[in-house]
């Protein structure tokens, strides 16, 4: 295992800057994901740790180690794309093989980490084909192995998943995060799909236009996301947004407009002045049926649709002329499929972002963190 510390890290195209000011700690044996749009810069960030892209400025240590001008194979990673790369002429057993003989270790050995990488990813059975008898999700398991018999310190894997279907993502989703717990490695993980990030990662990293967003457990991104992007993007359905006013401010609370009424919210007063504009947030899953307990904030919303699904409804609408969504386990919401229905979000729930996008500081836990 080793740790992996980024410091001020840069990366530039000429005179376009990808990647700027990254500052990240990774522990021995996290599992941390990279995640944001197409375009934040998260494979690259990768890559570079990698040593497949240049580092432009700062400094990047493995294990306590400056590695900016060590090249790929001597890094010690092991490193899995979405490209298979499997030799398609070679059976399992010698595409396991073919690093190790690369690196001129003796047969026996070669035989004995390959066996053992077999087995721990249950493809045993699969030594004598070639790769083109193979399953997607078995040919991702075979340069999962290839990684494997190297014994890097640390794991990257390049968005390895989005070949795969639906079903296939989920069981391989399986596979790696018990693979990480069998083998205690550093994993880096990289992904669109947030998702993945939020059931595999022990730290998420929140990338966008080449910076870090925030840093944080699965848990704390989605319950005290910094910024209202990060809201947004973690969690599925995504936050609800809605435009509103700071009416007044006291005693470590602020009044927020919110449609004709005014509703006091546990928000740290300092941080804003009556008058300003603000966005309020709710997760689908804050929604509850109005109780009439004091500090509910109620909302009416216009329904447009309602999705049952046993399990869960999903209540599809408009509310201060924005989109909502509202998620309630069950058959909760007993509504029809068109109309209106009132809603109410505990106060302890709401999230309020500054017109900068950052949020501003709450002084409440919410209900889901007791």
């Amino acid at each position: 295992m080793a740790d992996v510390q980024l410091e001020g890290i840069r990366k530039k195209y000429g005179s376009l800057e990808i990647l700027r000011d990254i500052d990240l700690e990774i522990e021995h044996g996290e599992f941390v994901v990279f995640v944001g749009p197409s375009g934040s810069g998260k494979s690259t960030l990768l890559r570079m740790i990698g040593g497949l892209e240049q580092i432009s400025g700062g400094t990047l240590k493995i294990d306590s180690k400056v590695v900016n001008r060590v090249d790929a194979a001597d890094r010690n990673l092991g490193m899995v794309f979405q490209s298979y790369a499997l030799y398609p002429h070679l059976t399992v057993r010698d595409n396991l093989a073919f690093p190790l003989r690369m690196a001129k270790v003796k047969k026996a050995e070669i035989a004995a980490k390959v066996n053992d990488a077999a087995k721990l990813l249950q493809i045993e059975h699969l030594l004598d084909r070639k790769p083109k008898q193979l399953s997607g999700g078995q040919r991702q398991r075979v340069a999962i192995g290839r990684a494997i018999v190297r014994e890097p310190k640390v794991f990257l894997f390049d968005e390895p998943l989005s070949n795969l279907d639906t079903e296939l993502r989920v069981q391989m989703r399986v596979q790696i995060a018990k693979l990480h717990r069998q083998l205690g490695n550093t994993m880096i993980y990289v992904t669109h799909d947030q998702v993945e990030a939020m059931t595999m990662a022990d730290k998420i990293v929140v990338l966008k236009d080449g910076r870090i967003e925030q840093v944080g457990s699965p848990h704390d991104l989605y319950h005290r996301p910094a910024t209202e992007f990060v809201a947004g993007f973690i969690g599925s359905p995504r936050m609800n947004f809605l435009p509103s006013q700071v009416l007044s401010r006291n005693d470590g609370q602020v009044e927020v407009a919110v449609a004709s009424n005014g509703h006091w919210l546990p928000v740290d007063d300092t941080a804003v002045d009556p008058g300003a504009k603000v966005t309020l947030g709710v997760r689908p899953d804050d929604f509850i049926s109005p109780s009439g307990n004091a500090g509910e904030l109620i909302l009416d919303i216009d329904v447009d649709f309602v999705e049952h699904l046993g399990s869960a409804t999903y209540l599809y609408g408009t509310a201060l002329g924005e989109s909502v969504v509202a998620r309630s386990p069950g058959d909760h919401f007993h509504v029809g499929r068109q109309g209106q229905v009132s809603l109410a979000v505990a106060a302890s729930d709401c999230h309020v972002f500054g017109d900068d996008g950052k949020a501003l500081p709450r002084l409440q836990a919410p209900k889901s963190w007791s």
